[in-house]
């Protein structure tokens, strides 16, 4: 059988998978030139690898024929890796011109429906895996479990829900007539320390993964409220001490430098975009162990669109993306010198979704190796989200979340934008 044959027959029997469940998918071996089992470790040339029932059976070296029945995915002349890793998206919601409108418009089922469509986008772009760090509860939580379950196409989703913010800060509701803000939900925010606790009980009880809280202002909250901290000592503390006692732990939003200094000294477990890094948060970094999730992609995306003539930014949220967007950059280059933990994020939906890969560019240009970079989307964030055990290695027992490129990553970063094979729990998303 030709490659583009056998292509097709694992692509077709892959999605009728999705309909009858993974159990129906074939039993394939994917034969690759090059395997990053564990990217950052010697890749292994010339393996088989064994998927049964949605996991990872084994890797061998050699090209192994296989029983009669079973399929072989033949991916030589390209390099498989795990599944890529995005510790911070928005995956209910897209970043354009009708935004303000869609909150006043779109239902809860609206955005629901909007993240299957970005879900299908953002794995078939290489990316089995997600951190939704903010959308609204019903929305995300019912995604969720139905990528899960498999009745959406769509990467593993680890979801906090709605973010923790005081009232009139970032994810507050503002730039409204005050009628309209008044009408419109605001379940995240919370005052004072006792509030701040409740906040995060309501959150657990609702069934977020982690916490996530906007330590600092924000640059698409539409207020001149500007990007320091937001979120004052005591509440922080009290967010970090009821999270850890409910067993989640809390990811910061943070860009003004005295919020990102506060937050760490709360003992948070990431810093969220981290524009205002100061050799004091790489000093508490290295201390408290927390992760860097940079998000440039974010700033470039933002920075791009202030600058536009006649954007539709209004003039708080364009003053902020100014400000803002040169600082990132150049903050992941101080943070990866400073041996800071770095896990691969984009904050997705401020930039399209299904482009998430450009962020591995902007990292590069930032100093770091495109190895380096590959390792901050597998081994760094399933190490960040706790999820070790399930993603960022090829291993035997590990759900089959792989991606093929044609060529070498370790060598050319952008080809990471093109994947030629997608497997999401054994199950082909993207064929090549």
């Amino acid at each position: 059988m030709s490659r583009s044959r056998r292509a097709f027959a694992i692509f077709a029997a892959s999605a009728a998978a999705l309909v009858a469940g993974v159990s129906a998918a074939p039993a394939p071996d994917i034969w690759a030139d090059r395997v990053l089992t564990v990217p950052g470790e010697a890749a292994l040339g010339n393996a088989t690898v064994l998927v049964r029932d949605g996991r990872i059976v084994s890797v061998t070296p050699g090209f192994t024929r296989v029983p009669r029945g079973d399929v072989t995915i033949d991916l030589r002349g390209q390099t498989l890796m795990p599944g890529l890793i995005d510790s911070h998206v928005h995956i209910t919601s897209e970043q354009s011109p009708r935004g303000r409108l869609e909150a006043v418009t779109l239902s809860v089922a609206d955005r629901t429906m909007m993240g299957a469509q970005f879900a299908r986008r953002t794995v078939e772009a290489g990316f089995t895996t997600v951190a939704d760090l903010g959308a609204n509860n019903e929305a995300i939580f019912a995604l969720r479990n139905a990528t899960a379950q498999g009745w959406v196409v769509g990467p593993r989703i680890i979801a906090t829900g709605n973010s923790i913010s005081v009232t009139g800060g970032h994810g507050d509701i503002n730039g409204f007539r005050a009628e309209v803000m008044e009408a419109l939900p605001s379940p995240g925010v919370c005052n004072g320390p006792a509030d701040c606790r409740r906040a995060v009980r309501h959150q657990v009880r609702a069934g977020a993964d982690m916490i996530k809280i906007t330590a600092t202002g924000g640059v698409l909250s539409n207020t001149a409220a500007g990007l320091g901290q937001q979120l004052m000592d005591d509440e922080l503390a009290a967010i970090v001490e009821t999270a850890r006692s409910m067993g989640r732990k809390v990811v910061a939003h943070a860009h003004g430098t005295d919020g990102i200094n506060a937050a760490l000294r709360a003992g948070v477990n990431s810093i969220e975009h981290g524009s205002g890094l100061d050799a004091e948060s790489i000093r508490l970094m290295g201390e408290t162990g927390a992760w860097l999730v940079p998000t440039v992609l974010a700033g470039v995306t933002v920075s791009e669109e202030a600058a536009r003539p006649g954007t539709w930014m209004p003039a708080p949220v364009a003053a902020k993306a100014r400000e803002v967007g040169p600082l990132m950059l150049d903050a992941l280059r101080r943070a990866r010198l400073g041996g800071v933990r770095v896990a691969f994020g984009t904050d997705s939906g401020v930039s399209a979704h299904g482009q998430n890969a450009r962020e591995f560019q902007l990292m590069v240009q930032a100093g770091f190796t495109p190895l380096e970079a590959i390792r901050s989307a597998t081994v760094s964030a399933a190490s960040h989200l706790g999820i070790e055990d399930e993603a960022g290695r090829i291993a035997p027992g590990r759900p089959a979340d792989l991606v093929a490129v044609r060529g070498d990553p370790t060598r050319d970063v952008t080809l990471l934008m093109n994947p030629a094979l997608v497997m999401r729990a054994g199950v082909v998303v993207r064929a090549p």
